[in-house]
């Protein structure tokens, strides 16, 4: 960026020499002149053009991200391929180019997931309102320890977070490095999976959601049959 600006800088220098040697009568305030009346039309038209380049000059000079940080702003996210001076390119985990105006990027909140070297996961794991909730903690920890992608420092740990309608939710909290996409996706695989083995094959059940309907039965005086219990599929 600054070599491109130190190249127009000189080529606009090269090109006022050059003017008063061919014109001896051309004079310097008539330049002057010119582009500072030119200046502003161009200033108008080329608008959102200029706010651009200053935010990725301001974008470059100050970092809040780099080249190769995987960063999340709006609705995109992906790995920082170039920041231009017009706009910056991510790269998708799926295999797509955004390309983010500077202005945007500058103006908007804009979330980095590698401005550090740890990050922390987690996940919530209901239990049935019969279970023993520290044994299932005890559980949960233990499974997290045996995973080598778990950090030991930072921690693990384990929070019973919501006495929600079919379950009690306890959230498990762990710390991966590096802290990229994929070691989050391999961490949360193995973790998930150590925590559901563990905790069936010590007899902790991981309920369904439950919904109780009532049907309508005209032949009845009261109009109502006795209550049907049914259950609905879904993630454990």
């Amino acid at each position: 960026m600054l070599g491109r600006l130190a190249q127009g800088i000189t080529v606009l220098v090269g090109l006022f020499i050059a003017l008063s040697i061919v014109i001896p009568t051309f004079r310097a305030g008539d330049l002057v002149q010119l582009l500072g009346i030119s200046g502003v039309a161009i200033g108008f038209a080329f608008r959102d053009i200029l706010q651009n380049f200053l935010a990725g000059i301001l974008i470059l000079l100050t970092e809040p991200f780099q080249i190769d940080d995987q960063i999340v702003f709006k609705n995109f996210e992906g790995t920082v391929e170039s920041i231009e001076t017009r706009a910056t390119t991510i790269r998708t985990y799926d295999g797509r180019r955004i390309v983010i105006p500077n202005a945007e990027l500058f103006t908007n909140s804009v979330m980095v997931n590698t401005a550090f070297d740890k990050r922390r996961m987690e996940y919530d794991v209901g239990i049935g309102y019969g279970d023993d909730i520290d044994l299932a903690k005890q559980l949960m920890m233990e499974a997290m320890h045996n995973v080598d992608e778990v950090l030991n420092d930072p921690a693990p740990d384990v929070l019973l977070m919501e006495l929600a309608g079919s379950t009690v939710n306890i959230r498990a909290r762990w710390w991966i490095a590096p802290p990229r996409r994929i070691d989050d996706l391999r961490s949360r695989d193995k973790v998930l999976s150590a925590i559901k083995k563990k905790l069936t094959a010590n007899g902790i059940d991981l309920p369904f959601p439950t919904q109780q309907i009532l049907f309508h039965d005209p032949n009845r005086r009261d109009g109502w049959r006795s209550p049907t219990s049914t259950r609905r599929m879904a993630r454990w």
